[in-house]
């Protein structure tokens, strides 16, 4: 008799694709350029037009470029949704496809930031359909498969990898997502409307 085998790698595209499908993107939807940029507290960082940020770092290769330090100070700057959304396209995504996908080079230093919502939200599904692409391509065999040098824990297995970037993108979405209720409600206490 054979012994059925479970689709683990359907299962770990799975865990992304239903929490963007039913929670993050519909959350996304109507994302404005002035909830993108806005900041809840003085000096967060930001994505910014090249030459006006008094971080110590500006990274990015465009118009734009997103503020950073290395290393990071303490306590951690607040960070807007340009920022947050940055780190998650560049960082979590696009490095990621470029190391184990063979998605164009990407990093902080050389990625074009969006300067506007929808230019962002554009990168972002961009990147996450490639990370999928990626996985499901790795079949059962290929998430069995060390991650290799490219990233801080070498010996790895591909799946604790995907788990990994799939951690991620929920929590930092999350946080997207929160500061749109909070962007929500202070203009709402402000009488402005969305």
């Amino acid at each position: 008799m054979d012994t059925p085998t479970h689709d683990w790698n359907r299962s770990l595209r799975e865990q992304a694709e239903w929490h963007w499908n039913h929670h993050l993107r519909p959350r996304l939807d109507g994302l404005t350029d002035e909830e993108y940029l806005w900041s809840p507290v003085p000096d967060a960082w930001s994505v910014r037009p090249r030459g006006t940020s008094t971080a110590p770092v500006q990274a990015g290769a465009g118009d734009h470029a997103i503020d950073y330090a290395f290393p990071e100070p303490s306590p951690a700057p607040f960070t807007t949704i340009a920022w947050r959304l940055g780190h998650v396209i560049v960082g979590v995504l696009a490095m990621r496809n470029a190391a184990h996908f063979d998605a164009p080079p990407a990093s902080y230093e050389t990625w074009e930031y969006a300067g506007d919502a929808a230019t962002a939200l554009d990168q972002l599904e961009n990147q996450f359909d490639v990370w999928l692409a990626g996985v499901r391509a790795l079949g059962e065999a290929g998430l069995l498969v060390p991650v290799g040098e490219k990233e801080p824990y070498p010996d790895a297995p591909m799946a604790d990898l995907v788990l990994h970037i799939h951690r991620e993108l929920i929590h930092h979405m999350s946080e997207v997502c929160l500061l749109r209720d909070l962007y929500l409600h202070t203009k709402a206490a402000n009488g402005a409307a969305r």
